[in-house]
């Protein structure tokens, strides 16, 4: 099999499915060294860092550069191929021996480039998919996409409410609920409260101190509240990435910005920036009417439930974010919940279309 100096491969790779990363492996099998053009437009959804990140984790031998392109397709209009050249030439100045496509386009692209042309599974039968298909329905192509991407487009439901009022109990219902539909489904992740083992280890390292300590002498500094919300996030990157198209999160990192108030006082603004950096989609808050107290010993704050539950309510409502209420029995609770997880996911993911193509 003929080898080359330097392969390229172009594409919007929005977003990066198995059909490119096939087309990427068989290149860099071929060539002395490869790179990767992420060609996007300013109208798309998905940011040209964030697929340029996800084709250097997933493809780490390869080089990977990134270019707003701006002009739409047009195979047969000449200055329409110029004013793209003028895009892929500035972002890859080298000299190309080698370009690799699935599309009919290859041909036309490696005699601008001065480069051999080598088409890959044009007609898609290794791996049928497109990147129109995943924007259509990311949960039937859910089995194309690599883990970052998983991560980055699974909907993330989080649970949350005061102590004991069954947010644990909901949380790990919902994520069954969806494991039983099977299929992709069946990988639903849940993701339990890293604020309750970090307690557990806090209350265990005071005991061995002194045995006879309980869970009120047992201390919080402001602290202690970014690494639990760091925690939270990293636990719940590494769930979205091996689950299904719904992830259950018992609590979160905006959760803890509440807890914090709770056993500090006021408000730690480090808190309120990791709460940021990972995007949910679907609150549901617990609420403590009609649901009994129960001290499992790492709990003391029974008649603050009501003040809890007003605090998560108007956090919920100040920063815009997506809730419900949860009310009632258990099992009108999970029928309240699967509700309004479908509804969300029912509203799909909301690519913006890309730029019209004429081929």
């Amino acid at each position: 099999m003929k080898r080359h100096g330097h392969g390229l491969v172009l594409g919007k790779f929005y977003p990066p499915h198995a059909g490119h990363h096939h087309l990427v492996e068989t290149a860099r099998e071929r060539c002395e060294r490869l790179t990767v053009l992420v060609c996007a437009a300013s109208v798309e959804s998905v940011p040209l860092a964030d697929r340029v990140a996800w084709m250097r984790e997933i493809h780490p031998d390869v080089t990977v550069v990134g270019a707003v392109d701006d002009t739409h397709m047009d195979v047969h209009d000449p200055a329409v191929w110029d004013a793209h050249m003028a895009v892929f030439t500035a972002a890859v100045p080298e000299r190309v021996d080698a370009v690799f496509t699935s599309e009919a386009y290859g041909e036309e692209l490696g005699r601008r480039f001065g480069a051999e042309s080598v088409l890959v599974d044009p007609d898609r039968t290794l791996f049928p998919v497109s990147g129109t298909a995943v924007r259509r329905s990311p949960a039937d192509c859910w089995d194309f996409l690599r883990p970052p991407v998983r991560a980055a487009l699974a909907r993330r439901v989080v649970v949350l409410g005061a102590e004991s009022t069954g947010t644990t109990t909901l949380a790990r219902a919902l994520a069954a609920h969806y494991r039983a539909r099977g299929g992709v489904w069946a990988r639903t992740g849940y993701v339990a409260e890293y604020g309750r083992e970090y307690s557990e280890h806090k209350l265990a390292a005071l005991r061995r101190r002194w045995p006879g300590a309980a869970w009120e002498d047992v201390g919080f500094t402001t602290d202690d509240f970014p690494h639990i919300a760091t925690a939270q996030n990293d636990r719940e990157e590494e769930a979205a990435r091996t689950g299904s198209p719904v992830l259950v999160c018992d609590t979160d990192s905006f959760a803890t910005t509440v807890w914090h108030e709770r056993y500090v006082g006021g408000r730690n603004p480090l808190v309120e920036e990791i709460a940021d950096r990972t995007a949910h989609h679907l609150w549901l808050l617990t609420d403590h009417e009609g649901v009994p107290f129960e001290d499992d010993g790492l709990r003391d704050g029974e008649e603050l439930r009501p003040w809890m539950t007003d605090r998560f309510r108007a956090e919920l409502t100040r920063t815009g974010r997506r809730f419900i209420e949860i009310t009632g029995p258990p099992e009108a609770r999970l029928t309240a919940a699967v509700t309004a997880v479908d509804e969300l996911l029912a509203t799909g993911w909301d690519f913006a279309a890309p730029l019209p193509e004429k081929r």
